[in-house]
């Protein structure tokens, strides 16, 4: 899988916190943690959507509105949902 790279700042408590995680041997890396916490992030929002879709009768539709809205989200629901099995 190819990997991307991101700075992010965060406080000094967060970075402690996640030392801490390393530390334990919960986790092997700080990275690990961060993949970590986005991934449930991510799989929090997708599974939140589930049961949204009013029966209004043309789910044709309701689909092609939501595949819409989705599109322009900034992730992948099959990366997403492999990580899940």
């Amino acid at each position: 899988m190819a990997m991307g790279v991101a700075q992010v700042r965060l406080p000094k408590a967060i970075l402690e916190q996640v030392d801490a995680l390393v530390e334990s041997g919960d986790y092997a890396s700080k990275s690990d943690v961060f993949r970590e916490g986005i991934r449930k992030l991510i799989h929090e929002k997708v599974h939140s959507m589930v049961g949204i879709i009013p029966n209004t009768g043309d789910s044709v539709k309701e689909i092609r509105a939501i595949r819409k809205k989705l599109s322009k989200e900034k992730f992948d629901i099959d990366k997403i949902n492999s990580l899940l099995d």
